[in-house]
């Protein structure tokens, strides 16, 4: 089986449970996921089957859309609301100070990762070390926060919700206990919710229950294509002797497609057949479109 699921991913399990459950489920050994879950978050997981697991490196969204939930005037080892207390400390911050404040964490920011993530420092993860009683120096990472909004803020609980449309590599919790402390205050994160991750979007998701009541009455419905993965790239239709042509690693010249007049070099296309067929992708190098990668 070759495509993409798209999971509902409950809390307690971590994104490697939920691999191994649908591995079980569909009864198949290549199955991936394109971006890791903190156990206790809840949302968007992909999940990659057979094929679709070369994709795994390639893809051209990585982008992810999330509700994160905070608390001020409390600190943990974990920058969550599951880890053990490091620090309290008053708090008193107004709505208005929090949006100020919001307006330094917008575009591209500078983060350090926390030691419980999964980071690999020496071959080894960073929550490994931090399992140890260890902390090792750690790099600040370049990240994107597209948008950043407060959802809600009560100013007696001092606690609040955010929106956050971000690049690759951001870490939520990271940017409430920087937050936080920009304000003169600690604070952690006490939920997260990814509605979105590499375009694929929450109501699409189902849960691993759902799914094996689906595979047990033989309905596989639930299984979105590989092609689903691309759909950012432009389509590039092609005639039957040129895709066989394509799908054999030969490639196909410019000026014989419809991109004769507007080819530009290094672009990615989904290759498709006259039938909608899709094939794999290609790259323009030169007067030539290339095989990128097979599926």
């Amino acid at each position: 089986m070759n495509g993409v699921v798209l999971i509902y991913k409950e809390k307690e399990f971590t994104s490697f449970d939920v691999v191994a459950v649908v591995r079980k489920l569909i009864g198949q050994k290549k199955v991936g996921h394109t971006g890791t879950l903190d156990p206790n978050a809840t949302g968007v997981l992909p999940v990659l089957l057979g094929t679709a697991t070369k994709a795994q490196d390639i893809i051209p969204c990585h982008d992810k859309r999330y509700r994160a939930d905070f608390r001020f005037g409390i600190a943990t080892d974990t920058l969550d609301i599951w880890g053990e207390v490091t620090e309290e400390k008053p708090s008193n911050i107004s709505c208005e100070e929090v949006e100020k404040a919001l307006e330094s964490f917008r575009g591209q920011i500078e983060q350090l990762p926390p030691m419980y993530s999964a980071v690999s420092i020496d071959g080894k993860r960073l929550y490994q070390y931090a399992r140890e009683g260890k902390e090792v120096e750690r790099r600040p990472r370049t990240v994107t926060v597209y948008e950043l909004e407060l959802l809600s803020y009560d100013t007696r609980s001092q606690s609040g919700a955010l929106y956050i449309y971000c690049s690759n590599g951001t870490y939520i919790r990271t940017i409430i206990d920087d937050l936080a402390r920009s304000l003169g205050t600690v604070g952690v994160m006490t939920d997260l919710t990814r509605f979105e991750a590499c375009g694929y979007k929450l109501e699409d998701c189902i849960r691993l229950g759902e799914l094996k009541e689906m595979i047990d009455n033989n309905d596989f419905s639930f299984l979105h294509s590989v092609e689903s993965i691309f759909m950012s790239y432009d389509a590039l239709e092609v005639s039957d002797k040129q895709a066989q042509r394509f799908v054999n690693g030969n490639p196909l010249d410019i000026s014989r497609t419809t991109l004769r007049d507007h080819a530009e070099d290094k672009k990615i296309y989904r290759v498709k057949d006259r039938q909608g067929n899709f094939l794999s992708l290609g790259i323009v190098d030169g007067d030539s479109l290339k095989l990128y990668k097979h599926f």
